[in-house]
C-alpha cells in the first residue's frame, strides 16, 4: 500500500559515506542565497539547531504558522517522526505520516508551516536531531499540540 504523504513535505537523500575509519555525511550546502543544496528554493537558512532526545521521550507535537523546518537525524541514530497536516484548504489536510529518520539513512525532511511535527525516541540511548530553520527562534510562533493527537499507539515501536 502507498504510504500517506503530506503536500509540501519533502524527504531528500543526502550523501553518506562509511568506511573502515568511520563515516561522513554532507548535511547541507548553504548556497550564496542562503538556500540549502538547491533542493528547497523557497527556504533561506536563518538558524541551525541541535536537539537531543533522551530514551523514552516523546517531543510531540507543535507547529509553526511562519517557520519552515528542515530536519536531519544522523544515520548512526534513529528517531521516530510524526507529521499531521493541520493546514486549512490543503489537499492533504488531516493526513498523518509516521516514519523513522536515521537508521542507516541520511535524509533531509522539509516541514512547511502548518504541519504539526513531533519526534520520539523509543530506543535505549540518547538520539540526535539537527534542524535548520528559516526564522530566528521565537516562542510566539510555536503552537503546542498534545502527543495524543497523533492517535493511540502512534509513538510505539511497531511489533511483528
Amino acid at each position: 500500500s502507498k504510504k500517506p504523504s503530506i503536500e509540501g513535505v519533502k524527504i531528500i537523500d543526502v550523501p553518506f559515506f562509511s568506511d573502515d575509519g568511520g563515516s561522513f555525511c554532507e548535511i547541507a550546502r548553504i548556497m550564496d542565497d542562503a538556500n540549502v543544496n538547491g533542493d528547497f528554493p523557497e527556504f533561506k537558512v536563518k538558524q541551525v539547531n541541535w536537539s537531543q532526545l533522551e530514551p523514552g521521550v516523546i517531543k510531540a507535537g507543535h507547529l509553526h504558522k511562519e517557520q519552515t523546518d528542515i530536519w536531519f537525524v544522523p544515520p548512526t541514530d534513529r528517531v521516530l517522526v510524526g507529521l499531521i497536516d493541520a493546514r486549512d484548504g490543503s489537499s492533504s489536510s488531516d493526513i498523518k505520516m509516521r516514519f523513522v529518520m536515521g537508521g542507516g539513512k541520511a535524509q533531509l525532511l522539509f516541514i512547511p508551516p502548518g504541519v504539526i511535527h513531533g519526534a520520539a525516541n523509543p530506543y535505549n540511548r540518547p538520539m540526535t536531531l539537527i534542524y535548520l530553520v528559516d526564522k530566528y527562534w521565537d516562542g510566539k510562533d510555536e503552537w503546542r499540540v498534545d502527543w495524543t493527537e497523533f492517535g493511540k499507539g502512534f509513538w510505539e515501536i511497531a511489533k511483528g
